[in-house]
């Protein structure tokens, strides 16, 4: 490969790829690497050093049982975790359902009739649902209010979203409501169903007024608990948020967790993240796909209504299938265990002489004030209940909050009534309490309890046995192409190696079942690994800190953005200057999360333009610096470029905005090609976030988890990510507010990135970015003769991905970079990144992980295609009846007795020899996006529907 290129040596490639100036000069400072089973026995003992106590802490985060058919099959298999994005919809059939299920089961629960794909958590949820308000309201009200018993996180992050929207939040009980509040009135009110500290309120006054004011409801309820309380959507909310953590994923000490959104239809182009709907393929068969405002981001860019890019859809779809796997009446089983055992808790504290805050019925959690003479006790019993290996909610005027789940059992609750009795066992039977409590009427919700039927559809009512539920596992599972399969060689996305050894420790329970509310003396094994983590970060990225509390990285966008916002207003303040540095310059080749952010914080955004080589056009930088003088805040900008090219004027740029008094952020997208060779605090940023499920091996689970943190440089470190429950110990003198609703965002995935840096070392990590750059400039090369190569640096040389030109030959043969990325299919490939971020193009990466036979055979599909396409210039083949125009072929169609296109089944299914070996089959044909879209269809039929066809 080296030779192909004229080089001898991966070092002689990289000295002449990364320019000379802003090459490292030493080695990264990483420990030495370990073998997988040694480094795995090291990190067990640090595991042990957390401790994995029982938590009825609440607060959003509660104890849920895995089914180990879907742990095994689902989470700890490579065939779901390492598919990417279902943008190509015709090999993702599988993911798509589940995430269909997931939907229906959301909407079935809310009473909503439209619900989304997953977002990031149950609080930023929250946050997306304030700001779809706003927009719905058209920003002429711009007053917000939220009830003071919501989740303290979500309160938090509600302030920090609000700030940079031009919300105007207030945060107050309900009973004192001001529609008029804020300049227009209120958009929009949020409410916790049940509330933070367990009591169920009736809000259908409350909604009926927010109607008749023109304002809209925002539920942030509990997926279990609507299984036998009413429903949101019955009660007059318009929008429900909310975990679905409970519904079988780990607590993780924070994550990751799908979160929930679901509205009403009439509000579907305004619902932030992905929809999954239903449409056909070419053939009028139902097929599925991404939903209207796919990528919406991207194409909208700075009029985008979020950043959202990055969903949860790993562990939505373990969700979907918890769903599938319970149903309906096995949810409501669960939900009535679980409230049976808080009631029962509730009568055995009566005996004792305590009382609840509240009177009425509860479902899981209770707010205890300790009986007279006992209510300086709280610390008492709290140390009773953590000999007992209990975590108790500690609330700052003496109460406790307890919160069970379906884990909970007979044993828990003596043991929490044993804790209130100051470490002595009551010798109460807990079945003859719940008798008591079920006898008194504490089960029953009265008006508020449901009677509407939910998740009627056949897939949540046969699936039961765990024989069915496997073989239903792995017939989705069938449908999709996975890392498992091939190469997927997508520009930008970097989809690697997710080593197993990595993943191993994701599900250790010492790393899986911690509360993020628990005390940090329990879980010394994750402060080891956080700090251990942030440091080899802020080696690799010539940093002086990172936060890890972003958990996708366009909130890793929006982080790095607020904390150059916070930095611009101190100077302000400090140097006693009025104006508002506010402006953001992106170049036009930018992600469009890019320009999402940068409005998301309250920037203004000013585009800047890319000469004829791709790269940034530092005359217009210039200018542009001096025409917004001392309005500029940020610069955003990816290296090496979006175009894949190490610029050579990164430094000139970085100094060009210093020199304006602006940041440099540089989007983490392309770490890939910089770990180890340079660094963003070498190129002269000041910002960056990671990619840690790119660059850093967490899988990108078919469009889910991800993670973002930021790296800072010294001046901005006092600005870092704080957190109102528990302070993160990077968080700074003049923290922003929270990003995600933990404090380490998704702890639980970090393992991965850790285990991955570790077992590297810094030798490994900086062989890893030469091999993706070899690999990269190799397919270059392969593919050079046949197809232009449209961006290079003077020498001709790429960085770790290209993007081949195709757009001649819808003139030449009809054919759309649509056809070749269809075609693809037919040879066993995901197509590369299709028209971005050139329309007409194909953006390549193959990664460090793919050997040479499979870029050899990625680039002999390619070359394949290409003489297809001289095939139809030749006119040897029909412009309109051909391979590439009638790609994917499915097994229906190859098997069906009628053939009619001039081309023979043999090319069609099997063009190259080695699909006679293994072949993946699409199972839809090309899929009729417009239809879909055109016909809303986003939930699975109901058993009526399915009668009447």
């Amino acid at each position: 490969m080296l030779s192909l290129l004229g080089f001898g040596s991966l070092d002689e490639l990289s000295d002449a790829t990364v320019p000379k100036e802003i090459r490292l000069d030493h080695e990264l400072d990483i420990p030495t690497p370990r073998g997988e089973h040694e480094f795995l026995s090291s990190l067990k003992l640090i595991a042990e050093k957390n401790k994995v106590y029982r938590s009825c802490i609440g607060m959003g985060y509660t104890g849920t049982i895995t089914p180990p058919v879907i742990l095994r099959n689902v989470l700890e298999n490579p065939g779901w975790y390492t598919q990417y994005t279902p943008y190509q919809a015709e090999i993702a059939q599988g993911r798509l359902e589940a995430l269909l299920n997931f939907q229906t089961m959301i909407a079935e629960l809310t009473s909503l009739p439209l619900a989304g794909a997953s977002l990031l958590d149950e609080a930023t949820a929250a946050a997306e649902a304030m700001g779809m308000c706003f927009s719905i309201a058209s920003n002429k009200k711009n007053g917000f209010w939220a009830s003071d018993d919501c989740h303290p996180q979500t309160l938090a992050l509600l302030q920090t979203r609000a700030t940079c929207l031009g919300i105007d939040l207030k945060v107050g009980p309900t009973r004192d409501i001001d529609f008029s509040y804020g300049d227009g009135g209120l958009c929009g009110v949020l409410v916790q169903y049940p509330t933070t500290d367990g009591r169920i309120e009736d809000h259908r006054e409350l909604a009926a007024q927010a109607k008749q004011h023109g304002a809209l409801v925002v539920a942030s309820a509990d997926i279990l608990a609507l299984t036998i309380l009413t429903p949101p959507g019955e009660w007059g909310a318009d929008i429900c948020v909310g975990s679905a953590q409970r519904f079988g994923v780990s607590m993780g000490l924070g994550g990751p967790h799908a979160a929930f959104i679901s509205t009403h239809e009439k509000f579907a182009r305004k619902l932030p993240g992905r929809i999954i709907g239903v449409s056909k393929d070419a053939k009028g068969n139902r097929a599925l796909r991404m939903a209207i405002q796919t990528r919406e981001q991207h194409i909208r860019r700075d009029k985008a209504t979020s950043n959202i890019c990055t969903a949860q859809a790993l562990l939505a779809i373990i969700n979907s299938f918890y769903g599938v796997y319970h149903g309906p009446e096995g949810l409501r089983q669960i939900a009535r265990r679980t409230q049976g055992y808080a009631s029962a808790l509730v009568k055995g504290l009566e005996r004792l002489g305590h009382g609840t805050l509240d009177a009425g019925p509860v479902f899981d959690t209770i707010r205890i004030r300790l009986g007279k003479g006992r209510v300086h006790a709280a610390r008492q019993v709290a140390d009773a209940a953590r000999e007992r290996n209990i975590n108790l909610r500690e609330y700052a005027d003496g109460t406790l909050g307890v919160t069970l789940d379906e884990a909970t059992d007979r044993a828990l609750v003596a043991d929490l009534l044993a804790a209130f009795n100051f470490g002595h066992y009551t010798g109460f039977d807990i079945d003859e309490l719940m008798a008591e409590a079920e006898a008194e009427g504490m089960l029953d919700f009265g008006s508020l309890t449901r009677s509407s039927e939910f998740m009627k559809q056949e897939v949540f009512n046969v699936y039961h046995s765990e024989t069915k539920l496997l073989r239903y596992l792995f017939k989705l599972m069938s449908r999709d192409l996975s890392l498992a399969h091939s190469m997927i060689p997508l520009g930008s996305c970097t989809m690697k190696l997710n080593a197993t050894s990595e993943m191993i420790p994701v599900t250790w329970p010492e790393f899986s079942e911690l509360h993020p509310f628990a005390p940090d003396t329990q879980w010394r094994g994750y402060t080891q690994m956080f700090r251990e983590l942030e440091r080899w970060l802020c080696e690799v990225t010539g940093f002086a800190a990172v936060s890890l509390q972003p958990n996708a990285g366009a909130q890793g966008e929006f982080a790095g953005l607020l904390v150059i916002r916070a930095y611009h207003e101190h100077m302000a303040k400090k140097e006693g200057r009025e104006n508002i540095r506010n402006v953001c310059l992106i170049p036009t080749s930018a992600h469009g999360t890019n320009p999402a952010s940068a409005v998301m914080a309250g920037m203004k955004v000013v585009a800047i333009q890319c000469n004829e080589r791709g790269d940034i056009d530092v005359d217009d930088l210039k200018a542009k610096a001096v025409q917004y003088g001392d309005r500029l805040s940020a610069l955003m900008i990816t290296y090496p470029s979006t175009h894949g090219v190490f610029e050579s004027t990164i430094r000139e740029v970085c100094q060009c905005v210093h020199d304006a008094g602006g940041q440099v952020y540089m989007d983490g997208a392309n770490m890939n090609a910089q770990v180890g060779l340079t660094s963003p605090g070498k190129c002269g940023a000041d910002v960056c976030h990671l990619n840690l499920h790119k660059t850093f091996c967490i899988p990108h689970g078919g469009g889910g988890p991800g993670m973002g943190p930021i790296g800072v440089a010294d001046q901005l470190v006092p600005f870092l990510p704080g957190h109102p429950v528990e302070r993160p110990d990077t968080a700074g003198e003049f923290a922003i507010g929270p990003v995600s609703a933990a404090p380490y965002g998704s702890p639980s995935i970090l393992t991965i990135s850790y285990v991955y840096i570790a077992m590297m070392g810094s030798a490994g990590l900086k062989k890893a970015t030469q091999v993706a750059i070899l690999n990269a400039n190799y397919m270059a090369k392969r593919l050079s003769g046949d197809f232009d190569i449209l961006y290079t640096d003077k020498n001709g040389r790429v960085a770790h991905e290209f993007i081949v030109d195709c757009r001649a030959f819808e003139k030449s043969a009809g054919v759309k970079i649509e056809d070749i990325a269809k075609r693809l299919m037919d040879y066993g490939f995901h197509g590369p990144t299709m028209s971005w971020p050139v329309p007409g193009t194909l953006m390549i990466e193959p990664t460090e992980s793919e050997s040479k036979d499979e870029l050899d055979r990625f680039c002999d599909a390619m070359l394949s295609i290409r003489e297809e396409v001289r095939a139809i210039e030749r006119g040897e083949m029909d412009r309109e009846d051909n391979a590439l125009k009638h790609s994917p072929h499915t097994v229906h169609e190859i098997g069906s007795d009628q053939w009619t296109h001039p081309y023979s089944r043999e090319q069609a299914a099997w063009p190259k020899a080695w699909l006679r070996d293994a072949k993946f089959w699409p199972t839809v044909g090309r899929i009729d996006n417009t239809y879909g879209d055109r016909n809303l269809i986003c939930t699975c039929p109901s058993v009526d529907e399915v009668a009447e066809g």
